[in-house]
């Protein structure tokens, strides 16, 4: 079976975005994390705060990037921890890039992994962004 030519119709797991919403300003938590994550945003978001963090590490798989953020949090100092239990969401969201193939295609979170986000008070989201749709070639004879 030959595979497909183009790449971007292959269904994948681009990364784990971790975003947090606060009624506290989220800076000394991102600042705890340090270099390990990529923000993408931190900061007042409308009337409270909110961080939009990624690993800067690159994992494979879902469930690694997830292990990873957890242990991240974990680790953190009392004060930043207590600015993570307090927020008032914490969420993995993890970033599906949809394709034509392969179908099915399956991406797993182990249930310990599922069981520490638990423990952290977070939830797991699911992000798919759509597949490009199919261009027609135009005739050019």
């Amino acid at each position: 079976m030959v595979g497909p030519k183009d790449t971007s119709s292959i269904t994948h797991f681009l990364n784990v975005d971790l975003d947090i919403h606060s009624g506290a300003d989220l800076q000394p938590l991102v600042d705890a994390l340090g270099k390990k994550v990529f923000s993408l945003f931190v900061g007042r978001d409308g009337r409270s705060y909110s961080a939009h963090l990624e690993i800067t590490e690159i994992k494979r798989t879902v469930d690694a990037t997830v292990r990873a953020l957890c242990g991240l949090i974990q680790a953190l100092p009392s004060p930043e921890r207590d600015l993570w239990n307090s927020a008032k969401v914490r969420s993995f969201s993890v970033g599906i890039q949809a394709g034509r193939q392969p179908n099915p295609c399956d991406f797993t979170i182990k249930a310990k992994t599922v069981k520490t986000v638990a423990e952290l008070g977070a939830q797991i989201v699911l992000t798919l962004y759509p597949c490009e749709p199919i261009r027609k070639r135009k005739n050019l004879a």
